[in-house]
């Protein structure tokens, strides 16, 4: 019988470029959040400006404070969402306190919100073409309208920002693969090991016939999209653990070094911290400790990379989180599906408009490390309900695939995304067995 030929695996130039999400030498000194806002207010009023004159030339771009009654004009600022129903400290304070459970919606939005637009000079409610529903807070926008006799700013026309500008991609000849990878909620009880074993044994070629090995030997790097691990929030409440509780902390840790040790040792893995990781809260998430993968993080093929996360490979460039943003945008706007608040986030140029208002994230002052300055070719979005995937183009021929990654622990899907042609697939596990 013939000896099978060993199988080479393909390689892929990678550069990691999350530097920009780095909290290095940044000093926390009591600062507040408005600088962040006075930065990304100055950064997008300056690329709107720069659109204002081929989208309405005959008109004066004014300042709240210089509005006139009835006078056409364009006002830029940033958005803010008046909303009923959004949670505050002082309901939390009440709830505390109060016998009957308030009920907790899983979207905060009422027919009564409205939107007030706020630049250095003061802020303005807004009413008529700029529906509530699309919109959040920290959106900046330029506004083409009037002055009511009521003091309200009636709104004809809506000027986003757009999809930033795209290099090109380089043609390229042959198949290779991305994997991507979300919730796998190791120590959960929906996490199934052996549906993980199965997802790593076809990665690494040691599962199905010489075809899919092939296939497989094609995959050039795995990314893994946050909350990978699950641990019981009894133990994450701030009381004091128990030693014999201490132990069970670190299993579930312990079981997908395990698992992820035997990934690297065939190719190379990005590691994304999510919401239920052991990562700092806020965004953007600093990469995993190396020292929680005793295992894995002895390969140089193991990184263990920031929430967002941004690199380039073989000239494609993705961007991705582990889900946050879209969650958040989900609470406080409305949608078809997760794709379109994924689009939206590139046209308004913010991976993460409601941090700092909904969504926590670091208090900069000199930056707003979220602004999407040039478009990724790959965006794709971790621990979401069902996997979906659509090709955007923009107006000056961008193209950006867009993916939805459902969690694997509930689903036994993965994505696997092809860099030559930018095609999605799904890898699907299924472990139940019909009698």
């Amino acid at each position: 019988m013939p000896v099978p030929k060993p199988m080479e695996r393909k390689q892929a130039a990678y550069s990691n470029l999350d530097e920009r999400y780095a909290i290095q030498g940044e000093k926390y000194q009591g600062q507040q959040y408005s600088h962040i806002y006075f930065t990304r207010l100055h950064h997008m009023r300056n690329l709107l400006h720069a659109l204002v004159p081929s989208w309405k030339p005959q008109l004066p771009v004014t300042t709240v404070l210089g509005l006139e009654e009835g006078k056409d004009c364009i006002i830029v600022g940033t958005l803010y969402k008046h909303m009923k129903l959004k949670p505050s400290i002082l309901d939390e304070y009440a709830k505390e306190r109060s016998a009957i459970p308030l009920v907790k919606p899983h979207n905060f939005m009422h027919p009564d919100d409205h939107l007030i637009l706020e630049d250095e000079s003061g802020r303005v409610t807004l009413a008529g073409a700029i529906p509530p529903a699309a919109f959040v807070t920290g959106v900046v926008v330029a506004l083409h309208g009037k002055e009511t006799s009521a003091g309200n700013f009636l709104v004809e026309d809506v000027l986003e920002a757009g999809l930033p500008p795209q290099t090109a991609l380089s043609s390229a000849a042959e198949d290779k693969y991305v994997v991507f990878v979300s919730g796998l909620s190791v120590g959960s009880d929906t996490f199934n090991p052996l549906q993980f074993q199965l997802l790593i044994d076809h990665v690494t070629g040691h599962l199905g016939d010489e075809n899919e090995q092939s296939i497989a030997s094609n995959i050039v790097r795995v990314v893994v999209a946050g909350n990978s691990v699950h641990i019981s929030p009894r133990f994450v409440n701030g009381q004091t653990v128990a030693s014999k509780d201490q132990s069970r902390i670190a299993e579930p840790i312990k079981e997908l070094d395990i698992m992820l040790t035997q990934l690297v040792a065939s190719l190379p893995v990005d590691m994304m911290p999510g919401c239920h990781d052991p990562a700092n809260f806020s965004l953007p998430q600093q990469p995993l400790h190396r020292c929680l993968f005793s295992g894995a993080s002895t390969y140089n093929t193991f990184s263990s990379c920031s929430n967002p996360h941004q690199f380039e490979l073989d000239s494609v460039q993705f961007l991705g989180t582990s889900g946050q943003n879209i969650d958040d945008l989900y609470k406080y706007s409305d949608a078809k599906d997760k794709l379109e608040f994924m689009e939206r986030t590139l046209r308004w140029r913010h991976l993460a408009p409601t941090a700092p208002n909904s969504l926590g994230c670091y208090p900069y002052t000199d930056k707003d490390p979220f602004l999407v300055e040039s478009c990724p070719h790959v965006y794709f979005v971790g621990n979401q309900d069902k996997y979906e995937t659509r090709l955007l183009e923009g107006p000056e021929k961008q193209k950006v695939r867009l993916i939805s990654i459902p969690r694997f622990s509930e689903s036994g899907v993965a994505v696997m995304l092809n860099l030559r042609n930018l095609e999605c697939s799904t890898l699907s596990f299924s472990t139940s067995f019909d009698a």
